[in-house]
């Protein structure tokens, strides 16, 4: 004979899960429509969801703005605590989905930069030492205030602590020199000099944006290094151009449009393959500005992320 069980409080008042889905979706795209592609459901079905939901609350959670919608502030503080669950949830069932297979999973998390031109670089014989580790790739620029709940295993930041539980390990320091196309070398051989250098087509990065990546040295500071004044750049010299992606900066360098600074760790394997010069030799070395491999602590796949950090610190032989 079966025991009896009183109902439970909780999950009885606990909204649809369904309708919670839509309200999730409506509100981080701030458009039904948004929400109905991106949950792969019709319109209707969210506007239906979204009026179950309201109903059960007793509380309107949207208002309309022309043609997107905005959160109410009864609607803030249930999206809040709706993302975190759902992101805890979602981790939860990638973890125990992980665990069913016999590949591991490790999330890391670095720069648009770093993923771009260093890790696309390397992955590839990551992957053929260690066939059973996937990587899931987060890039950010804004380390310090990711989405609630997020928590990869690996860091790759300029930050030397960039939050607790982690363990930290220094990478390398700032190596920082003028890179160009070969093709751009040969058509304007005066950057052979410093001079040459500083009126030339400068690809500038701009720090706007970037305070949680934190490099710092635009091509005033660099010059400054050397020596040499930006500011005696003839007049006729051609128009720096800022921009604060560093991978833009790198593209326009191999499209030959001028001369950008290059982190040593980010343009050394484009240096090796030839599709990047220096059409100088000074550099400046920034001994205390370090960039950094944080290691989550305590997290159940160990051996995988002892693998990973133990690859990726061998690519940066201390100088």
């Amino acid at each position: 004979m079966s025991k009896h069980v009183d109902p439970d409080a909780l999950l009885l008042k606990m909204p649809s899960l369904r309708a919670v889905k839509a309200f999730v979706a409506a509100a981080k795209y701030q458009s039904f429509t948004r929400a109905a592609e991106a949950t792969c459901v019709s319109q209707a079905a969210i506007s239906r969801q979204i009026r179950e939901l309201e109903n059960h609350l007793g509380a309107k959670l949207f208002s309309r703005v022309g043609r997107t919608v905005e959160l109410t502030a009864a609607g803030a503080l249930f999206f809040d605590a709706a993302q975190l669950s759902f992101v805890n949830i979602a981790q939860a069932a990638e973890r125990i989905r992980s665990n069913q297979k016999a590949r591991k999973v490790l999330t890391v998390c670095c720069s648009p930069a770093f993923s771009a031109l260093w890790l696309s670089n390397y992955l590839p014989e990551f992957f053929s030492l260690h066939g059973d580790i996937e990587i899931n790739l987060i890039t950010t620029q804004n380390f310090l205030t990711m989405e609630p709940g997020m928590q990869p295993d690996v860091f790759i930041t300029k930050i030397s602590q960039v939050r607790e539980g982690y363990r930290t390990f220094p990478m390398c320091h700032d190596i920082i020199y003028p890179v160009c196309s070969p093709y751009f070398l040969e058509q304007h051989p005066e950057i052979r000099t410093l001079e040459g250098v500083r009126n030339s087509a400068l690809l500038n990065l701009s720090p706007y944006g970037r305070s949680q990546v934190a490099e710092h040295v635009d091509w005033g500071v660099w010059l400054a290094f050397q020596g040499v004044d930006i500011d005696d750049r003839p007049k006729n010299s051609p128009h720096p151009f800022n921009a604060n992606d560093y991978n833009l900066l790198i593209s326009m360098v191999l499209t030959h449009q001028g001369i950008a600074l290059g982190w040593n760790h980010l343009v050394a394997p484009l240096l090796e393959k030839g599709v990047l010069v220096r059409p100088i030799a000074e550099q400046v070395v920034l001994r205390n500005s370090w960039h950094y491999l944080a290691c989550r602590e305590g997290r159940d796949n160990d051996d995988a992320l002892k693998r990973f950090c133990k690859w990726a610190l061998a690519k940066f032989p201390r100088r």
